[in-house]
Order: C-alpha cells, then structure tokens, then sequence
C-alpha cells in the first residue's frame, strides 16, 4: 500500500509542475525598461523646461528678420535761429521685390523652357537662370517708369544680385534723387497698389551753399545704422543708409546730430521673403536728432566772405566778452549744396585743385608780421625795457644788427625819436629791433606762451593746425641744430622769422587785449547769458594799457590802416583800435620761386569798451607784388565790424529777434 502511495506520488509530481512568483531575468528587464522611459523623461522636460527658450531663440532667428531706418540729423542754426543745415526730402522709386516671388518663379521657368526649346548644348545654370528672371521682371517695371518720364534706363544686374543677396527685404531703388517734377508726374500716374512705390527718405539741405562750409562741414554714407530701442540684435538684420558727419561742425558734433535709429521686425518664410498679410512683430518710429546752435552770425559771416572775394584768406570775429566765434571765414570754399546726396569725382576734384579743403583759418599756420609787435609791446612793457614816455631808439631807417642790415619796411624811411604809441601806430620796425634786442627772445617767447599762442585754441572743430611755433632761443638747436643769433630775435620781434600762428589764434589774441586778459578760449557753441570771460590780467599799468590802446586807434586815424578812416567804414559814436601787419611767405607759381605777402589786420572795438574782435589775413597772388595789412585786410574787418554796430543799432522793431531752438 504505501509503495502504492509513492508510485502515486511520483505521477502526480510530473502531472503538476510548481512555478515561483518571478523571473529574475525578467525583473531585470523590467529595470532597465524602466530607466530607459525615466532617461527619456528627463530628457524630454529638460528640452522643454530648460532648453525651450533656446529652441524658441533659433526658430525666431530662422523666420525674423529685422530692418533698421535711421533718424533724420539734427538742424544747425547760427546764433539768432537762421538755419545753416538742414534735411530736405529725397524721392526715389523703388520696387519691392519681395511681392514679385511669383513673377519671378514663372520667369525662371519660361526662360528655361525656351533653352530647352532652342536644344541649347550649354543650358545656363540654375543661378543664371534666376539672375535672367529677375533681371526681365525688374525690367518690365522699369519701362513703366522710363515711358512716364522718357527715359532709357536699364537693370544692373550685378547691383541688383547684390541686393538680392544682402538687402532682400529693404526696397530696390530704380531711381534715387528724383527731382520734384519727375516726383510729381509719378505720383499722378503710377498706381496705388504695386510693388513700384515712390519712396522718400531725407538727405542733408544747405540753404546757403558755400557759406561757412569749411566750419559747418559734410557727411558721408554711413553703412552701420544702429538701434539701441529696438529688440531684435540676434537676428539677421537689414539696414536702410544714415549718414554721418565727416568734418566740421557735422563730424565733431555728429553723436548731438546723429538721429535715432527705428525700424521693423517681420516674419520670413525659409527664401527669406517677408510673409504676406501679416503685420510687423515690432515697429519703432526714428527719432531725429538734436539740433546746434553755433555762435556764428549768419549776416556778418556773409559779409565778410563778400569782403573777401576770390582773394585767398580768412577772417575771423569773435564775442570779446565770451569768446563766442562770430565769423570763421575761409577762402577759397566749397558748394555744400554740392554734397547732397553725395559729392561726385569731377567736383571733389575741383575743390582738390583750388585748395578749398583747407579751413585757412584754423589749419593755416602764418607769420602774423607786425601785428606780433602787440605782444613785442605788452612784453616790453612788462619786463620794464618799454617806457611808453620815453622814445627806446632813434629810427634812421636802417640797423645794423650782427652781420646784416635790417630796415624799416614802412614806406616812411625814418621816424627818429618815437614814443610807443606812435611807434605801433606807424609800425617802426626799428623800435621794436631794439625792443627785442632789450627783451631778449626767452622772455618774448615766454610772454607769447602767456597768451597761448603756442598751443591750439580748442575750437569745436577738427585739423586745428599743430604748427603753431613760438621759438625760445634754444628752438633753432633743436629743430634744426643751428644757433640763434640776434638777427632771428629781431625778426621775431616784428612777427617773422621762425613766429607762426593761425588767424584764429591771432582773433583771440585781439579778443584777449580787448579784455585786458591773457587768455580768450573760443568757442562755436552759442550759449544765451553766457558768462564773460575771466582769465588772468595782461598785467600792464593804467598808463601802458592807455599807450597801449592809443597807438591801436592811431593806427587808423593816421597810421598804417589810415585808409580806413573814411566814411565807408566809419562808424558814428564807435572808434577802432587796431594793428596792421605784412609778412612773407615764399611759394613757386608758374615755375618761378619767389615770396607773396601775407597781409594781417587785428582789431577791437569800441577801443574804450570793446565787445568785438577781429583777425584777417589774405594771401598775395603775385610774387613781388606790394600787398599790405592796412591797404587789403584791414578793409575786411572794418566791413565787418560796421556791419555788426549797424545790426546792434537797428530800430528794435528791424532787429533779428533769436527763437529758442529746441
């Protein structure tokens, strides 16, 4: 029986199998199942939650795209609110090529169609091809333009695969710079709705042309129009041309001038067109810049470039009380009118072979001639070798210093025993041979560097001359390893020699002795109210200061500027002090070497409470040909200054009323 059991046993272990809970080989995969979908998990809420802003960034850098317009330039005004420079509308024609991708796709294709048609060996490529398209597309709306106005213009096609690569989205100009008439006609006849548009942007105005086109300068083409307001940096972005100042006024006041920059933000498809019917993502409106208000005064600048004429010069006229540039003249000038929009080969040429680059009045570096003998008294005096009571030589017309002769060039041959006064008002060179000889050329240099004429002014302006020289005795050794010998101290003391200034420098210096100062900083900025200068005392008795001033009204009333004192330039209730002077300056013209004068005037008035100062200098033209201070340049100045006394005096109800320009 029980081996019965057993046998039964046995069968019903193999009839009935045991099985366990689990598999551990299948748990494991369980695991490694579950840290997949968890790694895939994370990975998915990290791109999601951590890397979405970058994906969004990439998918708004691939279909934005943003353009940039650039504010209009700031106003400059003279110092009564007449305006200088302005902006004036340019016009052009433009087609907007972004509208025409389907023009341009069936012109592709026609195109191809009619090469494979001709069984042409050598098809053009697919590059080719389009170039063609477009060119054909363009074409056809250019006639439109060419049979309103009877023109025969053409597509480029190089400029216009330039712009396709680089300014798809901003409009292609058919036509820049249409004159208003030409505007007027198109405006009538193209229609409303097409990608032909007239389009106006501005361009810089001169309303004066030449006048003061040296100080208020030009601007150029600027490529890199920037927008600090508008978002969008990262994206490819397209810039409409600004301009920028390139000299003048316009360079050294362009961050003032300079516009802000507006634009859009739109929506491309992957050829980089802009998405129809859909509105900007962002738009900015440009700002224009903010306008200057210059010192200068329009009515006396042109006056005295009338004065001026084709001779070649510059006078400048300065505010004694603030220094305030009143007239920065220069001659020969430019056409400013000529540099909007831009200055073409044949004039920059012109201006090139006239020298009218040059601003003469703050690049050019002169011997002032005897107007230098202002500062050759003011130093005698000071150093106690001048007594203006007292003759300081005997005039015989001739000296002999070292091994030469010098002479006293003034047309007069002698003056014998002169006082101070008449010494100035009669331009003795024989005085003020001694004077220096009695100074010594140390203490002349150290009285010019007193009043800065060793140094630039700082005007607001660019190419300020760094040639300005005032030689110590020590400046021959160092320059050019000679000696100084008391020949070149004379003639430092008459303003020749190795002395050179700019008219500017020579203005201030005017403006300084109106004051009783040693030091006039100019300045092209008009400030209403502005404070009077106050710099340190010249430092000269009342009674020098007295024969100071009487030799500069002498001067006019019967010295060396004598011709001034007629009724032309007379002016009632008003006397001007001032200084002649002639100095020399060797050139080469036709072939020939020879020496031109340089004729100098400087001047204050009124002589007993000035408030204007003036320096003129204008060259010779004729080597060997008599050209003076008091015969050419004084004439200049004195125009100048009459006209500024008669402006002052006009009934209140004709004065020039100054608007305040914000």
């Amino acid at each position: 029986m029980a081996s019965d059991d057993r046998n039964l046993a046995d069968r019903s272990g193999k009839l009935f199998e045991s099985h366990k809970g689990y598999d551990p080989r299948v748990v494991f995969f369980y695991f490694i199942t579950a840290g997949l979908l968890l790694l895939l998990g994370g990975g998915l809420a990290y791109q999601q939650l951590f890397r979405g802003d970058l994906y969004h960034d990439r998918e708004r850098a691939q279909n934005q795209r943003r353009i940039l317009v650039p504010g209009p330039r700031g106003n400059i005004y003279d110092r009564h609110g007449e305006l200088l420079v302005g902006n004036r509308p340019r016009f052009a024609v433009v087609l907007y090529l972004d509208e025409l991708r389907a023009r341009f796709r069936t012109e592709f294709i026609r195109i191809r169609k009619n090469y494979r048609e001709t069984d042409d060996q050598e098809l053009p490529t697919a590059e080719q091809l389009w170039t063609l398209a477009r060119v054909s597309v363009v074409q056809s709306y250019l006639e439109q333009i060419n049979a309103i106005l009877g023109r025969d213009l053409k597509v480029d096609a190089g400029r216009l695969n330039k712009h396709f690569a680089r300014d798809l989205l901003l409009p292609y100009p058919l036509i820049e710079d249409l004159p208003p008439a030409d505007y007027a006609r198109l405006i009538e006849r193209l229609p409303v709705v097409s990608p032909l548009q007239l389009y106006t942007t501005n361009t810089r105005d001169y309303p004066h042309a030449s006048t003061a086109s040296q100080t208020l300068g030009f601007v150029g083409i600027n490529e890199d129009v920037e927008s600090n307001n508008l978002s969008g940096s990262d994206l490819t972005t397209f810039k409409m041309r600004g301009s920028i100042g390139r000299d003048g006024l316009e360079l050294k006041f362009d961050p003032l001038l300079q516009g802000e920059a507006g634009g859009s933000i739109f929506r491309v498809d992957p050829l980089g067109y802009r998405l129809r019917d859909t509105k900007a993502v962002e738009t900015l409106l440009p700002v224009q810049g903010k306008n200057l208000v210059t010192s200068i005064d329009l009515d006396l600048q042109l006056t005295a470039e009338q004065a001026i004429g084709d001779q070649v010069g510059a006078a400048v006229a300065i505010d004694v009380r603030t220094g305030e540039v009143l007239v920065l003249a220069s001659k020969p000038d430019y056409d400013l009118s000529k540099f909007a929009p831009r200055l073409n080969h044949a004039d920059a040429a012109d201006i090139t072979a006239r020298g009218a680059w040059t601003n003469l009045a703050i690049s050019g570096a002169f011997p002032p001639g005897s107007t230098f003998k202002i500062l050759t008294s003011i130093a005698g005096m000071r150093a106690g070798v001048i007594d203006p009571a007292e003759p300081l030589d005997h005039c015989q017309g001739s000296i002999q210093i070292g091994n030469r002769t010098f002479v006293c060039n003034n047309d007069r041959g002698r003056h014998g025993e002169i006082l101070l006064p008449g010494a100035i008002a009669q331009s003795c060179d024989i005085y003020y041979f001694a004077a220096g000889r009695l100074l010594t050329q140390d203490r002349l240099a150290a009285e010019g560097r007193r009043f800065h004429l060793h140094e630039r002014t700082g005007i607001e302006l660019p190419h300020e001359t760094r040639r300005m020289i005032m030689p110590d005795s020590e400046y021959k050794e160092r320059v050019f390893g000679e000696k100084w010998f008391p020949g070149d101290t004379a003639n430092a003391s008459i303003g020749q020699g190795y002395v050179l200034v700019s008219p500017l420098q020579m203005a201030c210096f005017a403006a300084s002795v109106a004051r009783n100062e040693v030091h006039t900083p100019p300045t092209l900025v008009h400030r209403p109210n502005a404070p009077t200068l106050k710099t340190e005392s010249i430092g000269l008795t009342p009674a020098q200061r007295s024969a100071l001033v009487e030799g500069m009204v002498l001067t006019i009333t019967e010295g060396t500027a004598k011709a001034l004192n007629i009724d032309q330039f007379k002016i009632p209730g008003v006397r001007l002090a001032g200084k002649t002077g002639t100095a020399q300056k060797i050139v080469t013209k036709d072939g020939k070497t020879g020496t031109i004068n340089l004729a100098w005037f400087i001047c204050f008035a009124p002589a007993d409470n000035p408030e204007i100062a003036m320096a003129v200098m204008l060259e010779g033209d004729t080597i060997g040909e008599e050209f003076g201070g008091g015969r050419n340049a004084g004439p200049v100045a004195a125009t100048v200054i009459k006209k500024y006394f008669e402006n002052k005096n006009r009934p209140a109800d004709q004065k020039i009323t100054p608007f305040k320009v914000e």
